[in-house]
């Protein structure tokens, strides 16, 4: 019987012996306990915090201890899972519940690694592969998959035939829509901050499961654009393209969502009117509201993707723009009230421009002439005019005019230096 600390069976588990052995940092330590109740581990100070399942907080670490568990499927979904979390489970048994074998390995606190089902060896081909058949009962280790094969790639990692034939058995089943949109964002959110976030999607899209959680960006491949702007064609291939880029441009994952979203309005094109895309910006930003309220998507990732895509084309035809067209364009992004948000626009507007074949390295000029004319834009104010003794409606018309007038001389000025 459990009477101290020092008497508890404990290994550390998952991600943290993963990342070790692979020779990544350790950001988490998760441990197992074998052979102890809840009510021991309460006697021992632990804090429970685990609500399905029995997880307790140590009282001096604040590290997170789960007692070795079995589950057993009841109903659908990733929560209809029956958990037994009694002293009798066995380290093993609590392992092969686990979603890949890679995760599926425990540390005993001598350093042992204790592997039954052959993670290590699938650690050093570099393989993502389920433990067993189980994988099939929670849907959302389709997601939690392809996510891992986003963060891993890096290192060479690919997923494993009979695992991926297993998450495209699941998408087509069904099984997905027993996932709430919390969930299905929460995955797609930490994907879109891993190092290769194409890959998740990519994924997704070949086992089935893009086409039913996100229909609207599955749709994009086939359908094709004007050769003579987009040499790769296929609409889908150039949101890939593009994110690529913006992951080079920014870590930050709004700004990768919304070069997934930029083109959507692309799918509402009449195939009789195909390659050309006319109005698809406006059309967009519709699919996009669409797609937000779906997967509960935050506000401020809405309204990037929105805005890039209702302006992604004016912001790259920036130098054809009248100086009072500039005015406007930079009011409806906000650029005084969130500079960010145009920082943010113009680099996926960049991102879109170098996302096509042989565009890789060019340059993307309209993003610092934007940029230029919003500073000077932002000099003026209201001041001048107040002391002049303007009042109510004529000072902002008194602004409009002197803004354009500055837009209108730096724009001269940008020009004859590109000229």
């Amino acid at each position: 019987m459990v009477t101290k600390l020092a008497d508890l069976e404990v290994y550390l588990v998952g991600g943290a012996v993963r990342d070790q052995l692979l020779g990544r940092k350790v950001v988490e330590h998760d441990y197992m306990v074998v052979g102890a109740s809840q009510q021991q581990m309460l006697n021992l100070g632990f804090q429970q915090v685990g609500k399905d399942f029995p997880v307790f907080l140590h009282p001096e670490t604040k590290d997170e201890y789960a007692l070795a568990r079995t589950e057993r499927k009841q109903g659908q979904g990733y929560t209809g899972f029956v958990c037994y979390a009694e002293p009798d489970v066995t380290l093993e048994q609590d392992l092969i519940r686990r979603d890949l074998t890679v995760n599926a390995m425990a540390q005993a606190p001598n350093g042992d690694i204790i592997d039954p089902y052959h993670g290590q060896q699938d650690l050093d081909n570099r393989i993502l592969r389920h433990v067993s058949p189980a994988f099939s009962e929670d849907p959302l280790r389709v997601l939690r998959v392809a996510r891992f094969a986003a963060r891993y790639h890096q290192y060479g990692f690919t997923i494993a035939d009979d695992t991926l034939a297993l998450m495209t058995n699941i998408a087509v089943s069904g099984e997905l829509k027993a996932l709430s949109a919390e969930r299905v964002w929460k995955e797609v959110d930490r994907a879109l901050a891993e190092p290769n976030p194409e890959v998740f999607i990519e994924t997704l899209r070949a086992c089935g499961a893009l086409k039913a959680l996100w229909p609207e960006l599955d749709k994009l491949w086939g359908i094709p654009n004007p050769a003579e702007h987009h040499p790769e064609i296929c609409s889908g291939e150039h949101t890939m393209l593009v994110l690529k880029q913006a992951v080079k441009l920014s870590v930050d994952p709004k700004v990768r969502f919304a070069s997934l979203c930029h083109d959507l309005g692309k799918g509402l094109t009449p195939e009789a009117k195909w390659p050309k895309h006319h109005g698809h910006e406006l059309a967009g930003v519709k699919v996009i509201e669409q797609v937000a309220a779906r997967l509960k998507v935050p506000n401020d990732y809405k309204l990037l993707a929105a805005k890039v895509s209702q302006f992604h084309l004016n912001v790259h035809r920036a130098f054809e723009l009248k100086p009072s067209t500039v005015l406007k364009l930079l009011e409806q992004c906000e650029y005084q009230r969130k500079p960010e948000l145009l920082a943010n626009i113009l680099l996926v507007c960049r991102a879109d421009s170098l996302g096509r074949l042989g565009a890789e390295h060019n340059d993307y000029p309209q993003a610092d002439y934007i940029a230029e004319l919003a500073n000077v834009s932002k000099q003026v104010t209201a001041k001048p005019f107040v002391e002049q003794g303007l009042q109510g409606k004529a000072i902002k018309e008194a602004m409009t005019a002197a803004k354009i007038n500055a837009v209108a001389e730096k724009k001269a000025e940008l020009l004859a230096k590109l000229s």
